[in-house]
């Protein structure tokens, strides 16, 4: 009998600790996030610090559930596929809410606006976005993995007229050396690449329009009070004054 309850305890101990690893930060006091720190100025590097709107927003967010926030930097599709399996709590990587995205995730509510805008060299014969979308156009865009820029691009060009990076600044790269005809990105590292970068410029119409999220694994447990916190804090300011420190107004 003593060994019977031994091993049910033994069992029920395995089973509470395998649901536990099942949540990056499931013991309650550290948050687990995911992101992809080649985004500026949303996540990028600082030194040996991770920097940027997605991390302090993150950071505040933490503050308010009484949590340690721990960021993770890896591949931007491994953001997404490391919450789906719950090994991240949060993913926040510039994420933005798309249908397909909802089938396999939970979002927040959204905290902020992103643009796809498109950078072409100077001399380029693109002056706009029709010019990429036109019949018979043969333009070929650079993109970054798994990112909307890469599946708007591939749903309107098709796939032949596409290439796919793991970063965007390899996307801009081969722009650079004649490899490509644009790149279609977020507009805020859109414009941290044009500066680092002489001799390309953003088309003055944008691509597409979208809102950035927060997201997670279907069910997790502190959706609610990550979505309370993100509320909290666009109504006392403070996520309007990271973004300003990042993005100051024009």
């Amino acid at each position: 009998m003593k060994k019977l309850i031994s091993c049910v305890l033994a069992a029920a101990a395995l089973t509470s600790s395998m649901m536990l690893a099942g949540c990056g930060g499931s013991d309650g006091k550290v948050l687990t996030m995911a992101t992809n720190a080649q985004f500026p100025p949303y996540e990028f590097y600082e030194g040996d610090k991770i920097v940027g709107i997605d991390a302090e927003i993150a950071a505040a967010i933490a503050e308010k559930l009484g949590m340690e926030l721990k960021i993770e930097d890896v591949e931007f599709d491994s953001v997404l596929a490391g919450v789906q399996s719950g090994k991240y709590d949060i993913g926040l990587a510039g994420i933005t809410v798309t249908e397909d995205r909802k089938a396999s995730m939970d979002f927040s509510q959204s905290y902020a606006k992103g643009i796809q805008a498109v950078i072409v060299r100077e001399d380029s014969a693109i002056k706009s976005v029709d010019d990429i979308l036109a019949d018979g156009a043969t333009y070929t865009a650079g993109v970054q993995l798994s990112t909307t820029g890469d599946i708007y691009a591939t749903d309107d060009l098709g796939s032949d007229r596409v290439q796919e990076f793991q970063t965007g600044a390899d996307a801009v790269a081969a722009l650079m050396a004649g490899k490509l005809d644009c790149v279609i990105i977020d507009n805020e590292p859109a414009k941290s690449y044009v500066k680092a970068n002489e001799g390309l410029k953003i088309l003055e119409t944008t691509y597409a329009e979208e809102e950035y999220a927060l997201c997670t694994q279907k069910g997790y447990y502190k959706l609610a009070d990550i979505d309370a916190a993100i509320s909290e804090l666009k109504a006392d300011g403070t996520i309007d004054k990271i973004i300003a420190k990042y993005i100051p107004a024009e």
